[in-house]
């Protein structure tokens, strides 16, 4: 990250997939209570990527629950006829993948007409140049940094340079933007991944297995990127 880029907060957003779906509506407040910042929703249409996971319905009857902020991460083809019944679900942010629609552009301006705050994703493969011309449209980047439609995969660290190069790119252009990355992340990850420039990090598998529970995993993650952002800043 540029040492004049102006810090932007680090937020802990897990993923609930590893969670116990008979109890979803406590799961999400167990996670308020060990305070993340935000729950990240993977819905998955079995086309897209191979499985299938959270309908709004269930989305919808976890919502009373907690307070936090719910962003729908949509790994669906044609995500512009679904996105509406996800806001109405309960979802303040979609995250639209740039691969999954023809028209990236009129689709994220759909997610703000329906009331929502808009995110464009990046599969690995996927560079940075394909969203540049949209970037005033969202205010987060999520930056996957594995393959989209499993939990539990492995970081691939190549896709800190990308992080890097979309950071650099937002603050030369003077945007308000996040940066999130969603995949393997972890104590030995979240350095690497923050150092790059993300401030928005997405855990799920990481959380669920610390052996001290839910509070620590997420202190400790957030002690870790604290200090890796506060590193970069300085470099």
């Amino acid at each position: 990250m540029p040492s004049d880029a102006p810090s932007r907060p680090i937020q802990i957003a897990p993923s609930v997939l590893p969670a116990d779906f008979s109890k979803l509506g406590e799961e999400c407040q167990a996670l308020e209570k060990a305070g993340v910042d935000r729950i990240q929703w993977d819905v998955m249409d079995g086309q897209f990527v191979p499985n299938l996971t959270f309908g709004p319905d269930v989305i919808a009857a976890c919502r009373p629950h907690v307070d936090l902020l719910f962003e729908a991460h949509l790994m669906v083809n044609t995500p512009e006829v679904l996105l509406e019944q996800y806001v109405q679900a309960g979802c303040d942010l979609l995250i639209v993948h740039a691969e999954s629609t023809v028209h990236l552009h009129r689709c994220l301006g759909q997610v703000a007409d329906a009331g929502a705050r808009a995110a464009v994703a990046l599969n690995p493969s996927t560079p940075v140049a394909a969203i540049e011309h949209v970037l005033d449209l969202v205010e987060m980047v999520l930056v996957m940094t594995v393959n989209p439609g499993f939990g539990g995969q492995a970081y691939i660290a190549t896709m800190e340079p990308k992080v890097r190069e979309l950071r650099e790119l937002v603050v030369r252009r003077g945007l308000p933007v996040d940066i999130e990355v969603d995949g393997g992340i972890g104590p030995d990850t979240i350095g690497g991944a923050t150092s790059a420039g993300a401030n928005v990090l997405v855990a799920g598998s990481a959380l669920y297995r610390d052996p001290e529970g839910l509070e620590h995993a997420v202190s400790d993650l957030r002690a870790r990127a604290e200090a890796a952002q506060a590193g970069a800043a300085t470099a």
